[in-house]
């Protein structure tokens, strides 16, 4: 089958279309024919060797996919070849077959693309799960999301809104990206390359995020660039506020005043899916927020943007583009 590889850590350039093996389901498994497998900074981070676990080498990237049943392992029940589904894989994604444990399928309803899937399992659980449970969102709070026309924000800005929100702010690198924000429900808009990002410190966006909240600040604020967006964020949250980090899309160290933290007795925590899936106390909470996205798509009170589409071999082109934040929505490639 094709498939891409990583043979050495670097650019997008490291991503080769090449032909391996097919791999054979073993216990628990079942055999996935991709035709759509999501591209995320995750990967991107992977291909670098920056990602919160090491990455050993060779590898195929890719943490999601959507597609068709081909083949059951031993000891799996309930699961029939040709049926529709999405997983998360780890890696091993961004390839014509993916193997996936049997218990961690979502089945694609009827009427959703593969593309449309594809945004589920990792973008559409992480911005549910950061604002539902490591945030915890009350009704009539204000919210931040950056890069809120991405694949994470894109979700983000909405699941603000039908989690209670009053207001929602959103940024973004264009005015093009603010326009899908202001679509979506964002009811602040900020374009940070001209608000003095990344120079300036206490000017520039964080003030006007200050402005549009009465000088109270953000209740809640999504991180996800590193770098000094952190310290900057903290400028700007609301005392009792919360930030969490579920991304360091910038790969550069990041630092937090702790005496600010204790003034405003504000809360910073960290937010990693793969603990979800890992860890037994938290891996049924990941059903349950599915079934409530699902229910947001079916009844059409969510949206989904695919914002591009790239054939398998041109993966390394797709990294390219997310990483110079050329793109909007999810980003898919189809083997």
């Amino acid at each position: 089958m094709k498939a891409i590889l990583v043979r050495e850590f670097g650019g997008p350039e490291v991503l080769e279309h090449v032909e391996v093996e097919r791999p054979e389901p073993g216990e628990g498994q079942v055999l996935v024919e991709v035709r759509s497998a999501g591209v995320n900074y995750a990967d991107a981070m992977r291909r670098r060797n920056r990602y919160l676990a090491p990455q050993s080498l060779p590898f195929v990237p890719g943490s999601e996919v959507a597609g068709v049943v081909a083949e059951a392992g031993p000891g799996v029940e309930g699961v029939s070849v040709g049926e529709r589904v999405a997983a998360l894989v780890g890696e091993g994604g961004y390839a014509e077959y993916a193997l996936v444990p049997a218990s961690g399928l979502i089945p694609v309803p009827e009427g959703l693309g593969f593309d449309e899937a594809a945004a589920i399992p990792l973008q559409g659980l992480t911005a549910y799960l950061v604002l539902r449970d490591s945030a915890r969102l009350a009704e009539g709070e204000t919210v931040l999301v950056h890069a809120a026309a991405g694949g994470v924000g894109y979700l983000a800005v909405q699941m603000a809104r039908l989690l209670g929100a009053r207001r929602v702010v959103a940024t973004a690198s264009s005015p093009e990206k603010l326009e899908v924000a202001r679509s979506l429900g964002a009811d602040v808009l900020i374009d940070y390359t001209e608000e003095g990002w990344p120079e300036s410190t206490e000017e520039g966006w964080p003030e006007r995020v200050r402005e549009a909240t009465g000088g109270r600040g953000a209740d809640v604020i999504l991180e996800m660039v590193g770098g000094d967006f952190p310290r900057k964020n903290l400028g700007c949250l609301a005392p009792s506020g919360r930030m969490v980090v579920y991304g360091s899309a910038s790969g550069e160290r990041s630092e937090v005043p702790l005496l600010e933290l204790m003034r405003k007795q504000q809360t910073v925590s960290g937010f990693w899916l793969a603990r979800y899936l890992s860890d037994p106390r938290l891996r049924g909470r990941t059903g349950e927020a599915l079934r409530e996205i699902l229910s947001w798509l079916s009844s059409g009170r969510l949206r989904l943007n695919i914002g591009g589409r790239y054939p398998l071999a041109e993966a390394a082109r797709a990294h390219a583009d997310l990483e110079g934040r050329r793109t909007t929505g999810k980003l898919v490639l189809n083997p």
